[in-house]
């Protein structure tokens, strides 16, 4: 019962700034815009990561689930963890467990043999946790998130080549990573520094202690780095770089492997 990382969402006041960081710092292409995303008064813009997705959205209208997430953790930032079974069984099985943890799900859909089931972030603790299936199942090709099959035109991999790992902090990591592997029902261990991670297909997500005052959330990301000099040098020019091995876009820090 395999689940994979298979895309992640951040959220920001607006979204334009942020799509012309991702693309200068990070040379990403847009490779899909979502028109069903304004039935949640938002705008959206996904991009290839490898063979995943980035999505930044931002709220179009007052008094959305987006707009009262920026209030709380005080500006732009992560958002959803989106992951992707390999069987509907799986899928129904992790609904299952949600119900017993009495994890309610935020949102329950279906549309063309695609079937999302995300889950409420004040269940699952540190961002929103969601688990689909898609009936044209292919680990890494198919995604109708990302409108399907056509994504691939738009990857561009000269200067990040794919994710290597998720963060999320918390003031007690010890216990948010017990709830996402309850839900998940994956093991708990620890990475090469020593982190407690859950490993994933793909990536692993790690839970550390609190590294900014914003409270707990989705506060880092790893990718892996084709061309680190010109990196640097357009996140230098952009007022994105941290430092040699981090920069920052849209809240959220950027580790570089």
């Amino acid at each position: 019962m395999a689940i994979r990382l298979r895309q992640i969402c951040l959220v920001a006041e607006k979204l334009a700034p942020v799509v012309d960081d991702l693309k200068a710092v990070f040379g990403l292409e847009v490779c899909f815009v979502d028109p069903a995303v304004q039935a949640f008064g938002l705008e959206n813009s996904l991009f290839p990561v490898g063979n995943n997705f980035l999505e930044v959205v931002a709220p179009i209208q007052d008094n959305t689930a987006a707009g009262r997430y920026l209030k709380r953790r005080d500006g732009d930032g992560g958002y959803m963890v989106i992951c992707q079974c390999d069987s509907h069984e799986t899928q129904l099985a992790r609904k299952a467990r949600a119900a017993e943890l009495g994890v309610r799900i935020a949102l329950e859909h279906e549309e063309s043999g695609f079937h999302v089931m995300q889950l409420h972030p004040a269940d699952t603790g540190g961002a929103f946790f969601e688990i689909d299936w898609d009936a044209k199942m292919e680990p890494e090709g198919h995604w109708a998130p990302a409108g399907g099959g056509d994504w691939p035109a738009q990857r561009r991999t000269e200067i990040v080549s794919a994710y290597a790992g998720v963060e999320l902090q918390s003031p007690d990591p010890q216990s948010l990573a017990e709830r996402w592997s309850s839900i998940a029902e994956l093991p708990l261990g620890r990475d090469a520094q020593g982190r407690i991670e859950m490993r994933l297909e793909n990536v692993g997500v790690r839970f550390v202690e609190m590294g900014d005052e914003r409270g707990e959330g989705l506060a880092g990301l790893d990718l892996k780095v084709a061309d680190r000099a010109r990196l640097l040098q357009r996140a230098e020019e952009r007022g994105c770089r941290v430092s040699d091995n981090q920069v920052v876009v849209c809240g959220v820090r950027f580790n570089l492997v």
